[in-house]
C-alpha cells in the first residue's frame, strides 16, 4: 500500500508546469486538494465552532421513513459476513479486520438490494464497495489490506461508481462514505442529541470535503446537483447518518491555510444534518433491516444512488402503494375474512375496533369487522374539539377525489354555511394502510400548511382558509389516558375544516362545463394563489384537476380556489407529489421543484382539461418522453392557443423557465390575464391563436 493518492497523481503534472500564483482557480483547487490530507488539522480549526453549534436538524422526516419502509417490504437484503460485537477487543486485530469485511458486505447488500428493487434487476449494478487507507488516501478492498497486514490503516469504507479507466477508484467516484467510530454508540443513549462528537464529525467533514473537491475537479460531466454527501457513522452495533450539503465553489481558497479555509466554508456555507443514532446490527451480528437504524442508512444510500443514477424506475410511492394489497392478503391468510376459519363452528376470532378478544359465538350470527374505522354518511354529526373549544358539524354530502373521501359539512349553529371537511385516520392504527398516508397529507400536513399561511397573513380568496382543526369527540364517557386515545373507534381522529366549497375542475371537465372562459379564469386565479403562497416561501407541489375548485355559491363573480396543500414545499427537504400527467419535468427528474414547476403543472392541467390528448403513461421515462415531444412540437402551445393568445404566450414563458433557477414573474402574467378578463367583460372578442 504505497504510492501517492490518485488525486495527487492527477494534479502533480499540472502543478509542475504552472505555478500556483499564475494558475487559475482550477489549479488552485487542485493544489488545495493535494495539501488537504490531515483530518486532525481540520478538527483543530473546528473546536470553537463545534462548542457553539447547536444540535443539527435531522436529514429525514419520520413519515418519509415510514413510506420508505412500506416500499421495502419484500426487498431481499442479506448480510453474509456477521458483524462482531466489539471492534477493538483483541490485540491481534482479527475483530477489527472482520468489522471492515462485515461493513463492506453490509454496504454491498444495501446498494445491490436497493438497485434491484428500484432500478431493476435487468440493469447491471454500476457500483462496488471499497475501503480507504489513511497512509495515502487510496482505495483498496478490505481483503487485500488484510492480506498485506495493513488493516490498521483502514479508515473508511465507500460505495463507489465503477470506473473502467480507474478500476482502483478515484475520489470523484465516491457515492457514499461509511466511517467506523467506536464512540458513536455512546450517542444512542443520549436522547434528542443529534450531534456526533467533534472527532467523529471532523473526520466525516474531512472526507466529505475531499469528495466535493474531487467532484468539482472531475473530468466527467458531474451535475451541479451533486453538492451533497451522505456519511454513515457506525460502530459494530449502532449508527447514524450525517448529510453535508453545500456549494464547494464558494470556498475561499488560500493554499497556505487549507484547513482554516475549509473550516470557514463549513461554518458559513455547509448545511449539516444528522440522524439520531440507533441500533443497526443485532447481538448476533445480523443487520436489523426492518428497524429504524438500518432503515435511515438505507434511505441515505437510496438518495446517494439517485444522485448518480437519476429517478428510479420504480418510485418509492409506487412500491409503498402495494402495502395495502399485501395487508389485505395477510388478513386473508389469517382467515379473518374466510368463513372456513371457524373450522368446527365452535370458536371464531371477531375483531371489534381496538379489541382482539377471542369470543365464543354461534356460526350463523358471526359478522366480521375488517376495518378499525367508522362510516361517515350524509346526516352524520361530528363534535370536534380543539384546546379551547368544541363545535358540532353536520355532514351534508360525501365526496371523493378519486382515491379518498372528503365531505361538505355545516356548523350545527349555522346550517346555511357550507365548508369542506377532511377526516384523517385513526391515530392508534398499528398497521396503517397506504391510504392512511394519503389521509395524513390531506389532514395533518395540510393543517400545518394552512396554519402557516394564516400566521403569515395570507388571506387571498383564491386560497383555502383554515376554519377549524381538532379531534373528533365521541359520545359517552372517554377513557383516554395521558393525552392518548381510548378504544372508541373514532376517538382522537384528526379533522380539518376549510372555507370555500365548490366543484372540482375534474368534475367540471367530466360534465362539459370547463370552457374557454373558465380556462382563462382558472389560470389567473391559480396564479394568484401561487403568487400569494410564494410570498411566504410556500409552493404547492400537487396541482391537478382534483385540487382546483370552482366557487359559485353566494358570490357575485365565480372564481377558482387552489386547494390540496398537503404536499406543499416549505423547505429543501420536502418532496412534491409525483403525478405522471401533471408533475413538472424537474419534479419527475429530480424529485423536487424549480421556481416554475407549479406553473408548468398548471399548464398541463389547463391543456388536459381543455381537451388535450391524455396519453397513457405508466412510467417516469414515458412521462418525460411525452413532455419532451409535446413541448418540442409545440402541441401544448397550439392547444392553449385555440383558447387564447395569452395562454399560448404563458405556456411559452413557462417552457423557457422550466428547470432554470430564474424566478417566476407572477405579476406580469396576472396583469395580462386580468386585462384579458376585463376585455371580455366589456364585450370584446376573445383573442385566439392557432
Amino acid at each position: 500500500l504505497t504510492g501517492g493518492s490518485p488525486d495527487q497523481e492527477s494534479v502533480e503534472s499540472g502543478t509542475k508546469k504552472s505555478s500556483i500564483s499564475s494558475g487559475g482557480r482550477f489549479q488552485d483547487r487542485k493544489e488545495f486538494l493535494r495539501r488537504f490530507v490531515d483530518s486532525e488539522s481540520l478538527i483543530e480549526n473546528l473546536k470553537t465552532w463545534y462548542e457553539e453549534e447547536p444540535p443539527f436538524n435531522v436529514p429525514f422526516e419520520l413519515i418519509d421513513l415510514q413510506q420508505f419502509d412500506y416500499a421495502l417490504e419484500g426487498v431481499p437484503f442479506q448480510q453474509l459476513i456477521r458483524m462482531p460485537r466489539a471492534i477493538y477487543d483483541t490485540a491481534s486485530g482479527t475483530v477489527e479486520a472482520t468489522v471492515y469485511l462485515a461493513l463492506e458486505d453490509f454496504l454491498h447488500s444495501s446498494v445491490k438490494g436497493l438497485w434491484e428493487a428500484f432500478w431493476g434487476q435487468d440493469e447491471p449494478l454500476p457500483f462496488y464497495v471499497s475501503s480507504i487507507h489513511n497512509s495515502n488516501l487510496r482505495f483498496y478492498q478490505a481483503e487485500k489490506a488484510i492480506a498485506k497486514g495493513r488493516v490498521g490503516g483502514l479508515c473508511a469504507t465507500a460505495i463507489m461508481l465503477k470506473n473502467p479507466k480507474h478500476p482502483q477508484g478515484k475520489w470523484d467516484d465516491v457515492v457514499q462514505l461509511a466511517i467506523l467510530r467506536p464512540d458513536i454508540g455512546n450517542r444512542a443513549s443520549v436522547e434528542n442529541d443529534c450531534k456526533p462528537s467533534l472527532s467523529a464529525l471532523g473526520e466525516a467533514l474531512f472526507f466529505t470535503l475531499r469528495v466535493l473537491f474531487a467532484r468539482s475537479l472531475s473530468k466527467y460531466n458531474i451535475p451541479l446537483s451533486l453538492n451533497s454527501v451522505y456519511v454513515l457513522l457506525v460502530d459494530s452495533q449502532y449508527g447514524g447518518v450525517l448529510k453535508v450539503e453545500g456549494d464547494i465553489t464558494k470556498l475561499e481558497m488560500d493554499v497556505n491555510d487549507v484547513y482554516g479555509c475549509a473550516a470557514e466554508w463549513i461554518k458559513t456555507n455547509a448545511l449539516i444534518t444528522f440522524s439520531p443514532v440507533d441500533r443497526i446490527w443485532t447481538k448476533l451480528g445480523n443487520a436489523n433491516w426492518g428497524d429504524i437504524g438500518a432503515l435511515q442508512v438505507l434511505f441515505a444510500t437510496f438518495h446517494s444512488i439517485t444522485q448518480y443514477a437519476g429517478i428510479s424506475n420504480n418510485s418509492v410511492e409506487d412500491l409503498a402503494a402495494d402495502h395495502s394489497s399485501r395487508l389485505q392478503a395477510r388478513r386473508i391468510e389469517r382467515q379473518l375474512w374466510d368463513s372456513r376459519s371457524s373450522g368446527n363452528g365452535l370458536f371464531r376470532l371477531e375483531q371489534h375496533c381496538a379489541s382482539t378478544e377471542i369470543v365464543e359465538v354461534h356460526e350463523e350470527s358471526v359478522t366480521l369487522v375488517s376495518e378499525k374505522s367508522m362510516k361517515l354518511e350524509a346526516g352524520s354529526v361530528l363534535l370536534i374539539e380543539d384546546s379551547n373549544w368544541q363545535k358540532g358539524y353536520h355532514i351534508n354530502e360525501v365526496l371523493t377525489d378519486g382515491e379518498i373521501p372528503y365531505y361538505i359539512a355545516s356548523p350545527v349553529e349555522d346550517p346555511g354555511k357550507a365548508l369542506f371537511m377532511y377526516v384523517g385516520s385513526h391515530p392508534s392504527q398499528l398497521e396503517p394502510a397506504w391510504e392512511d398516508m394519503k389521509l395524513w397529507y390531506q389532514v395533518q400536513r395540510q393543517t400545518k400548511i394552512l396554519k402557516i399561511m394564516k400566521q403569515n397573513g395570507l388571506s387571498s380568496k383564491y386560497l383555502p382558509q383554515l376554519s377549524a382543526s381538532g379531534r373528533i369527540v365521541h359520545p359517552g364517557k372517554c377513557r383516554r389516558r395521558n393525552g392518548g386515545n381510548c378504544d372508541y373507534p373514532c376517538c382522537g381522529i384528526p379533522i380539518l375544516v376549510t372555507t370555500s366549497v365548490g366543484t372540482t375542475v375534474a368534475d367540471m371537465v367530466r360534465v362539459g362545463q370547463f370552457g374557454k372562459d373558465e380556462a382563462i379564469r382558472c389560470c389567473h386565479d391559480c396564479l394568484s394563489a401561487l403568487s400569494a403562497a410564494a410570498s411566504a416561501g410556500i409552493r404547492h407541489g400537487d396541482i391537478r384537476p382534483e385540487n382546483v375548485i370552482f366557487v359559485t355559491s353566494g358570490v357575485s363573480q365565480p372564481y377558482f380556489v387552489l386547494v390540496g396543500w398537503g404536499h406543499a414545499i416549505l423547505e429543501e427537504k420536502d418532496r412534491p407529489a409525483m403525478n405522471l400527467h401533471f408533475s413538472s419535468t424537474y419534479a419527475l427528474q429530480e424529485g423536487r421543484l424549480c421556481s416554475a414547476s407549479d406553473a408548468e403543472s398548471l399548464v398541463y392541467m389547463l391543456y388536459f382539461s381543455s381537451g388535450g390528448d391524455m396519453p397513457d403513461l405508466d412510467s417516469i421515462e414515458g412521462a418525460l418522453q411525452w413532455r419532451q415531444t409535446s413541448w418540442s412540437r409545440r402541441l401544448i402551445q397550439q392547444k392553449l392557443g385555440d383558447i387564447s393568445a395569452v395562454l399560448k404566450a404563458f405556456a411559452d414563458y413557462v417552457d423557457s423557465l422550466c428547470g432554470t433557477p430564474y424566478r417566476m414573474d407572477y405579476d406580469i402574467w396576472l396583469r395580462r390575464l386580468e386585462r384579458h378578463n376585463r376585455g371580455e367583460e366589456h364585450g370584446k372578442e376573445i383573442e385566439t391563436s392557432s
